[in-house]
Order: C-alpha cells, then structure tokens, then sequence
C-alpha cells in the first residue's frame, strides 16, 4: 500500500489520510496495520486523564515543549466531545496547541468520542499505532475528561497521568471515580488555588494505602500548567516510571497484556457485526431474535441457544471469514 510507504519514509500528509481511514473504518484497516506491525515499538505512550477543566490540553502543551526542546518527535491524540451534527471533533487542534501546529516535529490530531464510552474513540489505539510506526518518539494520549468512564486510557499508555484541580472535589469521589486505580502519576494542577495543599495531603494518604505493588510509589505532583510550573518534576516522573518498567519487566509485560485484550475485543467486534447481519437473513437466529423481542424466550436461554448451536456458529464464523 503506497500510503503506508510514504507514511513510513515520513510523510506527514500519507499518515493524516491513514489516520482518516482508521477513522471511518476503511475496509483497508486491517491491511494497513498488518503492514505497519513490523514498525511499532518506538515510541512511548504517555495517557494524560482527569475531569473536564483541570488543565490536560495546557499540560500537554507544556510537556510537548520540554520534549521539543530535547530534539525528540510527539504524536497528539486529542479525544474531544463529538459534533452532534458533523461527527467530528468539536474542538480544534489549531485552538488548543497553536505554538505546536507548524513544528514538523509535532503531529496533532484531534478525534471525536464518536458516543464511545471512556473518553477514547473507538479508533484511538490504531492512530497511536499509526504515530508509533510514523518513528515518533513520544505519543501522548488527551482524553476528553468524562470522569468514572476514564479509566480505559491505561489500554493505551504506557505512562497514565491523572490530573486534578483544587475544585476536583473531594479525593474520595476521585478514588470512588477509579482514577485511583489507573494513575501512575498524580498532578494537582492550578495549586495557586485555594485547597490545592489540602487535596495533595489527601491523594498522597490514599496512595500510600493503595500502592500497586510494583515497587513503584506514585507521585502526587503540584504545578501550574499555565505558567510551566511543576512540568519539569512532572517529566522526571514520566521518566522515573518509564525506567521502573523497563528495569522491572513490566513494560514487556503490559505491551503483551495490552496486544491480548485487544485482539479478543477485535474478536468480538467482528463476532457481534457478523451475528447482528446473519440476523437478517438466517432462519433459525432471526426467529430467536424475534422470540426475545417479543418478550417469548427471555435473553439468557436465547444466548445459551445460539451459542450451542455450532452448525450456526460455524456459519457465522465462516461468513466473516469470507467477507474479509
């Protein structure tokens, strides 16, 4: 595929028109990353999460800069709420990281939630993929800010930050919110704000009682995004963290996790279309179907019936097969 060679040799516009296919689906996504496979593992994915307002775009911005200055390349994946009427991004990566848009060393690209659930759209880990095989260094993952459905960043990054604001709120409504769990790095951004000292005393006592294990003790870090402050502690951490893993393994081992996960969700959204087409034309599914709709044959015994009926499945599987 010419695009994915051109893309390859460094072709900013052949990776913008991929990343578009991977957008909307192109039959030729599959091909495409079966080509680019051979080419990832370069860079490293940083996912940077937290409530709408804490300051994620500005820190990203920042963050870029330090990494510019150092000579090194940054793909942006910025996930922003979806246009109800173009079903794109509503906001501009232009807007959002405007000392960045002409730097050759910088690729931008703001991706609409498209309604997907947990702040990253349906397409984000292909497009990091995609920045990954283009040879950039470092890839930072924005997400939208939704809150509790945040927590599928760590599917992306190597590195998670959470970042959090004095009116964040209580740190208990963050760890009943899951961020907890997920964060590598904790930043408490804009701390000029009154309650800042008072919500890192907090995060740093729920830390130290839910350390992962890993030997790594997460950083509870104050800054002001705004005014670069705090980004240089920040970027030591990402460092810190990023040595922890290599030396302990475990950057191996998530990589293998994060390939696992995906190709069973892969599986599954292929299984799904495939059944929800065979639906239409098969006989026996589509009266088991119509049979649940009308409130028949309730939802567990229909599912137990299409799952033990192996001719169907192996039909099923073999369409999908054939179709790609």
């Amino acid at each position: 595929m010419e695009l994915v060679d051109r893309m390859l040799e460094g072709n900013s516009l052949s990776l913008a028109r991929l990343i578009s296919m991977v957008e909307n689906r192109s039959p030729a996504v599959p091909e495409i990353m079966r080509r680019i496979n051979q080419n990832l593992g370069h860079a490293y994915r940083i996912g940077i999460t937290g409530p709408p307002g804490a300051g994620k775009s500005t820190l990203t911005d920042r963050l870029t800069t330090v990494l510019r200055q150092r000579g090194q390349s940054v793909g942006i994946v910025a996930i922003d709420p979806t246009s109800p009427f173009s079903g794109g991004a509503l906001l501009g990566d232009r807007i959002r990281m405007q000392q960045h848009y002409l730097d050759p060393g910088v690729f931008i690209r703001s991706m609409g939630t498209r309604g997907s659930l947990g702040g990253l759209a349906r397409a984000t880990k292909d497009v990091v993929r995609l920045l990954d095989a283009s040879g950039k260094d470092w890839v930072i993952v924005e997400t939208v800010g939704v809150g509790q459905t945040e927590l599928d960043v760590v599917e992306a990054a190597d590195t998670t930050i959470v970042v959090l604001v004095p009116e964040s709120g209580d740190a208990i409504q963050t760890m009943k919110a899951g961020l907890m769990e997920i964060a590598d790095i904790f930043v408490v951004n804009k701390a000029d704000r009154g309650g800042a000292d008072r919500l890192v005393a907090e995060i740093q006592s729920m830390v130290r009682l839910a350390q992962k294990g890993n030997g790594w003790e997460i950083p509870v870090i104050s800054a002001q995004a705004e005014h670069s402050r705090g980004i240089t502690e920040i970027t030591l951490a990402i460092e810190e963290h990023r040595a922890m893993l290599k030396h302990s393994g475990e950057f191996d081992r998530r990589r293998e996790q994060f390939r696992r996960h995906e190709l069973i969700e892969i599986i599954k959204e292929g299984f799904k279309t495939s059944l929800l087409e065979r639906s239409r034309d098969d006989s026996v599914l589509g009266r088991c179907v119509e049979k649940v709709m009308a409130g028949e044959l309730d939802c567990y015994s229909a599912a137990c019936q299409i799952l033990h009926d192996t001719d169907l499945l192996h039909s099923i599987l073999a369409s999908n097969g054939s179709e790609r």
